[in-house]
C-alpha cells in the first residue's frame, strides 16, 4: 500500500502584538498643564516642546547635554530637555521659561532684567531656569556656586548673571537689594 506522504503546513506566524493606543500615550504635566503624547516615547522633550507644543524658549543648543540652553525644570530640578525622553518625563512636573511665571515675573526673571543680563538672549531660558534650581537648594549662593551651574553663555555675560542671581537670593529672602 502506497504511502501518501503527510503535508505538514507552516506554522502560521502570529503578528506581533503591538500595544494599544493607551499604553503608548505619555501622560506629561508641563507648566501646570496636563499633554498626552502619542507619538515615540523616546522622543526628546525637548522636541516635543518645541515642535508639538510650539513652546520654544526652550532652545537647541548643542543636542549632547552640555550647553545648558534647552534647560527645564523637572520637578524643581534643572535638566537638559535635549536628553531627555518624554518618557521619562511622565510623572513629573515639568517647567519651562513660559511657565516660570505667575501673575508677576520669577525674582529671578525680575533680576535678569534689573542687571541687564541678556545680550544675545539665546542662553537666557536655560540660564534662568538653572539659576531657580540654583537657588531652590543655595539660597545664599557665593560666586564658586554660580559658577557650577555650568550652562554656556557664548556673549559672556557671566559677570551680570552673577550679579542677577545674588540680586535674586537676595530678594527671594525678603531684601530689595536695587
Amino acid at each position: 500500500m502506497p504511502t501518501t506522504p503527510v503535508r505538514r503546513s507552516k506554522p502560521t506566524p502570529e503578528p506581533p502584538v503591538s500595544p494599544s493606543a493607551a499604553e503608548k500615550t505619555v501622560p506629561l504635566r508641563i507648566n501646570g498643564k496636563n499633554y498626552y503624547h502619542e507619538g515615540d516615547p523616546d522622543m526628546p522633550l525637548l522636541w516635543y516642546l518645541r515642535d508639538v507644543l510650539r513652546l520654544t524658549g526652550t532652545k537647541y543648543g548643542c543636542g549632547i547635554g552640555y550647553c545648558g540652553a534647552c534647560t527645564v525644570l523637572v520637578d524643581g530640578k534643572a535638566q537638559r530637555a535635549c536628553l531627555t525622553p518624554v518618557k521619562v518625563a511622565s510623572g513629573h512636573d515639568v517647567t519651562t521659561i513660559e511657565g516660570l511665571a505667575s501673575a508677576e515675573l520669577h525674582p529671578v526673571q525680575q533680576a535678569w532684567i534689573d542687571e541687564d543680563v541678556a545680550q544675545c538672549g539665546y542662553c537666557q531660558a536655560g540660564q534662568i531656569l538653572a539659576a531657580v534650581d540654583l537657588l531652590r537648594h543655595t539660597p545664599h549662593p557665593t560666586d564658586a556656586d554660580i559658577a557650577k551651574i555650568g550652562n554656556l553663555c557664548r556673549c559672556g555675560t557671566y559677570p551680570r548673571i552673577r550679579k542677577a542671581i545674588k540680586r535674586a537670593a537676595d530678594a527671594m529672602q525678603g531684601g530689595t537689594k536695587k
